[in-house]
Order: structure tokens, then C-alpha cells, then sequence
């Protein structure tokens, strides 16, 4: 056997002896996960050569069989290898900085601040300031602009990453290199690795709402797409998806389709195909999940005659969209009645996905933050079926895993992995107290119950960078904190005194949509503006709700909404008549649709997409698009 992964090896990566001998060496160590791609990937490739050896097809089988063994042990070795370095958090984190300074030595931005090749965390705290995206972006023009030379890192780097710029209402630019996708798939691998010992799933498929932007050149030949572009786009993305027995029902030509509405269309109709074979559901964010199944209401009929008569809808143009689907669409009249018997059979859809879908495991995705607003329609859709957390991550990175995955997403933590960046935290009292110098602590210096914003190095040239990400330390696992993402720290309604949060707005937005439940209808989705066109300024939400409800009823909604801001600045202010009564704009239903699609068409990537909480002056597309919609408003009658 040794003999033939010496003749596999030789011949097909062109390796000589003594690499072969490394990598042996490799594979003693336990570096499982290294050999396994590698050898895995050129076996799937070798599907394209003919062979006519026998004994070499017997070896490609036994070899393949010899993997996929491995394969089944060795996220036991993950959950190891996570625990054995959660052990020891602040030496893993010297040696992240460690690594990620040598690397990156010769660069120009950590030159220029005099840290000449010093790697210790005392001389880079003392050297490199913290930063916002606004101090950087001059470097990382220059990089999108073609400037190969070492700016932020060592390496050119391989692509841009855009954020989604839902939050801001403007998309950055951050760098993307070889090693994030690594950091990626440990992250990865570690969320399945103890959802799976919890949820275990065979050999199935995804149902996953993936979707891939349009990449494109900068002017300086650079590769730009979304963050999640990046990630379904690298080759190896597909393979670690194998290994994590989470292989997509749809073909690559769905996923990579340029419209959105024709990749969602096909994914569901996919689902359908394979529905027995489908062990779980997963987006990003369990936004995509919800408007994926909202939209499965709307498209149902047509769905199911595709299936009935084998044709794709003609609402499917893009030819190669088509071709790939031909092959999997044949006509079965006896699953298109069994499915429509089923969905029929529900009462408002509640269940559909166990409907569908008979041995789904689990639905999983983002489901903390602002996400949390989403979870009612997704249990609805669910049912029984649990719903998990994944990982905790942004544009810039990747940052923590959920080891814990039977907590419901409500009180989910996550576990932040010591070797993937390194990691300080501002404590909040530091930025509330408006303290002229900022002390930001240590990974493993952090306290149990404290806040803090998270301050960020990675490999890719984010140096001691500012996410905006506010945390709550809520515990250890080993030496490394369980954190629970709060909020963005700039996503404030404020006029006066007042600060209320993304939290705030979402907790008042649930006790209000109360009222609407006893009417049989629900918010689809939200968001707000501060109005300082008059004196004094007023919080307006905007709602877009599923009927009609009653001028009454929604005027009752509009109070509720308002007295449910407890912020003492807020209620002092509101008495004082120093912030005028809240206001509630219903929109025409369809709104925050034309919203995502606004979106889309700007760049963001429907896989990263969430609604803006709290519209600012740079979103004024946005609010355009809101107010054009506006079909009835009310006033508050609370502090009369």
C-alpha cells in the first residue's frame, strides 16, 4: 500500500523521493486533514482517466475505502486537537502573533510603525496602533489598485473579500489571502466536529441556500468578490464540504448561477429531487433560510409541475442552468402528488421542512444577533426539528465555533479559536466612559460577565483592527472564552441622551408583533431611521407585515413599540418632550425584497445579506426605497 501512495504521489503531483518522505512524515504526525485533501481531491480527479490496470482500480477502491475510514475518525481528532489548544489559549496566541508577524515582516505598514521583525505581543501592542477600516483603506487601495509590493502583508495577496455593506450602506474592501480559507475550514470543521457528535448525519446531503456573487477585476487585475464568494469559489471548498458529509443537492452551475431568484428556484426544486437523501437544512444566515421557504409558499404550484411533467419552469433562462438541471429532472408524477398531499395537509406551513424533507437532522445557520428576529418563522417552518447555531465570523474573519450545539440559538455561545487570528477586547467601559486612551486585554485576560468590543490580527494584513463587534464574556471553555455576540457597536438610535441598541429595537419590535399574533399575522421584517426633519427628532420603525390589520390594532402596535424602550434616557427624554412620539410606516408587502434585491445589484451576496437594523445617512438608497413604499402611519399615544 505504502508503495502505491509513493507511485500516486510521484506520478500525479510530480513530487520527488524526499517530498514523498515529508509527507509521509506528515502522516505520522497525525496531520490527517493535510492528506486527506491532498490525496482525496486527485483521487475524485482521477475519475477522468481511463485505467485499465486491474489491480490499480482495485488500489484506487481500497485507497478510497482506506480514506473515507479515516474520514469517519477524525473529527474525534478535531474535537482533540480543538481541546488540546484551548488548554493553553495564551501560548497558542503568542504563537498566532508569532507566525502571523513573520510572515508578514517584510511589510510595509509594520515596517514604518518600527517594529522591525519583533513578534512578541508587548513590542506589537507598543508599535501598531489600533485601527479602523478608514486608517487602512489607503493601503489596501493601492493593493486593490495592482501594488504587488509588500503594503499590509508579505505575500501578495489572492483576492479582495467586499462585506456586505448592509450595515454601513457602504461595501469594503478587505484583503483575501490562501490562509483565511484555512482558518475557514477550521472553523468548519470544528463547528460539524461537535455538532455531529451531538447530530450525527450519514452519508447524506445539504439542502443549503448558497449563493455565489459576481466576481470581478478591479482595475488593477485583482479578483474582487463577496467573503462567501471567495469561500465557495476556492477549490477546495467543495471537498471539505465532503468531508463533513455536507455535499449541496444543487450542481455547481446552480450555485454560481448570476441570479439570485433562479439559484433560490432551483435549489428549493433540487431539495425536492433529493428530499429523502436531505440530512439538513443550512444558509449562512438564518435569514436566506426563511425568505428561501417564504418563497417555496409562493412558488409551490410550479415546483411541483416541474417535478410532474420533468420540464423546468420557464422561468429558468440561463442556458447552463438548464442543461445542468435536465439531467437531474425527469418526470415523476408519483412525487410530485406525494409532495403536493403533503403541503396541502399543513396547516399555514407549520412543519414544512420535516414535511419535505423526512430525515433532516437538524436547520442550521447564523441565527444570533440580528438573526434572532428570524427565529419564530423558522421554528415555524421547522417544527420539531432542532435548530442550531454555527460559527461567529465576519467579513474581515473568522472568530469562534459553537461547541455547544443542543443550546437553543437564543442562549447560544461560541468558543473563540486561539489559533485562527489573535484577538484583544476594549472593554466597553472603557469606550462608554469616552477614556482618551484605550487598554484593550488579552484572549485569556477577559472577565465572566463583562462586554467588550473585539479588536482583530489576522494573516491577511488586519493589524489590532476594530470589527465593531460587541461581546458578553460568558464563560471558559478550557482557557478560551464563550463569548455571545451582543450587537454592532455603531448600530444606535440616539438623539438626545438616549442610546438604543440593535437589541433594544429587535425586544421592542417582538413585544408589539404580540398584538399582531392575536390577529393571525406576524412582521415580516423591520427596520428604522432617526427623523430630525422636525423639532424634536423621532425613532420611526418600519414594518412589513403579512395582512391587513386594523387602523386600531396597528395604533396599538405603534404605542407598544414606543413604551418598550426602557432606556431610562429614552423614557426621561420622551417625557421631557425631548424626542417626539415614535412613529410606525407600514410598507406594501414585497418591500424589503426590493431592498435585498437593491442590494444584490450593488455587489452584496444574497449568502451574506442582512437587513439594516437602523438606517444611517450613507443608506440613503435604502431609505428612499422605504419611504416610496410607506402605505399607512401612526403615532405614539404613550408620555401624553
Amino acid at each position: 500500500m505504502l508503495t502505491f501512495f509513493k507511485n500516486i504521489l510521484l506520478s500525479n503531483f510530480g513530487l520527488n523521493y524526499k517530498l514523498f518522505v515529508s509527507f509521509l512524515s506528515f502522516l505520522v504526525k497525525g496531520c490527517l486533514n493535510k492528506m486527506i485533501f491532498i490525496l482525496g481531491h486527485r483521487l475524485r480527479s482521477m475519475n477522468t482517466v481511463a485505467y485499465t490496470n486491474t489491480d490499480t482500480n482495485n488500489n484506487v477502491k481500497e485507497c478510497t475505502k482506506m480514506i473515507e475510514k479515516v474520514e469517519k475518525l477524525d473529527m474525534e481528532k478535531v474535537i482533540e486537537n480543538f481541546e488540546r489548544l484551548t488548554k493553553d489559549a495564551e501560548k497558542v496566541q503568542r504563537e498566532t502573533l508569532k507566525r502571523i508577524l513573520e510572515e508578514n515582516a517584510s511589510a510595509e505598514y509594520l515596517q514604518n510603525l518600527g517594529l522591525n521583525g519583533r513578534t512578541d505581543p508587548e513590542s506589537f501592542k507598543a508599535c501598531v496602533p489600533l485601527a479602523i477600516y478608514k486608517d487602512l483603506e489607503p493601503y489596501i487601495n493601492r493593493m486593490v489598485g495592482g501594488d504587488v509590493s509588500p503594503i499590509l502583508t508579505g505575500k501578495p495577496i489572492t483576492a479582495i473579500s467586499l462585506s456586505s455593506g448592509t450595515s454601513q450602506g457602504k461595501q469594503k474592501f478587505i484583503p483575501w489571502n490562501d490562509e483565511l480559507f484555512e482558518t475557514t475550514v477550521q472553523i468548519y470543521q470544528t463547528s460539524f466536529a461537535f455538532r455531529n457528535r451531538e447530530f450525527p448525519i450519514q452519508n447524506g446531503k445539504a439542502l443549503s441556500f448558497i449563493y455565489s456573487s459576481k466576481s470581478s477585476q478591479t482595475k488593477g487585475g485583482v479578483t474582487a468578490a463577496t467573503a462567501t464568494a471567495n469561500v465557495f469559489k476556492n477549490p477546495g471548498y467543495k471537498h471539505a464540504m465532503e468531508l463533513l458529509k455536507s455535499p449541496s443537492v444543487s450542481p455547481d452551475e446552480v450555485i454560481f448561477s448570476p441570479d439570485f431568484h433562479q439559484t433560490l428556484y432551483c435549489h428549493l426544486l433540487c431539495g425536492l429531487l433529493f428530499r429523502d437523501e436531505v440530512q439538513l437544512v443550512s444558509s449562512t444566515f438564518a435569514y436566506s433560510i426563511v425568505y428561501a421557504f417564504r418563497t417555496f409558499e409562493q412558488v409551490f404550484d410550479e415546483l411541483i409541475t416541474d417535478i410532474k411533467e420533468g420540464v423546468l419552469s420557464s422561468r429558468i433562462t440561463h442556458q447552463s442552468i438548464r442543461t445542468a438541471m435536465s439531467k437531474l429532472l425527469k418526470p415523476n408524477p408519483e412525487l410530485a402528488n406525494l409532495l403536493h398531499k403533503k403541503c396541502i395537509g399543513l396547516s399555514n406551513w407549520y412543519g414544512l421542512i420535516p414535511e419535505l424533507f423526512p430525515n433532516v437532522k437538524y436547520v442550521q445557520g447564523i441565527m444570533t444577533g440580528s438573526m434572532e428576529a428570524y427565529l419564530k418563522k423558522l421554528r415555524h417552518y421547522a417544527g420539531d426539528i432542532p435548530l442550531l447555531t454555527s460559527e461567529y465570523g465576519s467579513s474581515e474573519g473568522w472568530i469562534a465555533s459553537n461547541v455547544n450545539p443542543k443550546v437553543a440559538p437564543e442562549f447560544a455561545t461560541y468558543a473563540i479559536l486561539p489559533q485562527i487570528a489573535y484577538f484583544e477586547f476594549i472593554p466597553l467601559t472603557q469606550l462608554d466612559g469616552n477614556e482618551v486612551e484605550l487598554k484593550p486585554v488579552g484572549l485569556t485576560d477577559v472577565k465572566i460577565g463583562e462586554e467588550y468590543e473585539i479588536l482583530f490580527t489576522n494573516p491577511a494584513g488586519l493589524y489590532r483592527y476594530r470589527l465593531g463587534d460587541v461581546v458578553k464574556v460568558m464563560g471558559f471553555h478550557n482557557s478560551t472564552p464563550e463569548i455571545k455576540f451582543l450587537r454592532r457597536s455603531n448600530l444606535l438610535l440616539t438623539i438626545n441622551i438616549d442610546k438604543n441598541t440593535e437589541n433594544d429595537l429587535q425586544l421592542s419590535v417582538e413585544a408589539a408583533s404580540e398584538l399582531l399574533a392575536g390577529e393571525k399575522m406576524e412582521v415580516i421584517d423591520y427596520t428604522s431611521y432617526i427623523d430630525l426633519s422636525k423639532e424634536p427628532g423621532h425613532y420611526v420603525i418600519f414594518w412589513e407585515i403579512s395582512g391587513e390589520a386594523s387602523d386600531e390594532v396597528l395604533g396599538e402596535c405603534c404605542t407598544c413599540l414606543d413604551k418598550s424602550f426602557v432606556d431610562l434616557g429614552y423614557i426621561s427624554s420622551r417625557k421631557s418632550k425631548g424626542i417626539g412620539a415614535l412613529e410606525l410606516r407600514v410598507v406594501r408587502k414585497g418591500t424589503f425584497k426590493i431592498v435585498l434585491e437593491h442590494c444584490v445589484r450593488l455587489g452584496t451576496s444574497v449568502s451574506q445579506f442582512k437587513t439594516p437594523r437602523c438606517i444611517g445617512p450613507a443608506n440613503n438608497e435604502v431609505l428612499q426605497i422605504l419611504l416610496a413604499n410607506v402605505v399607512k402611519n401612526y403615532f405614539s399615544f404613550a408620555y401624553i
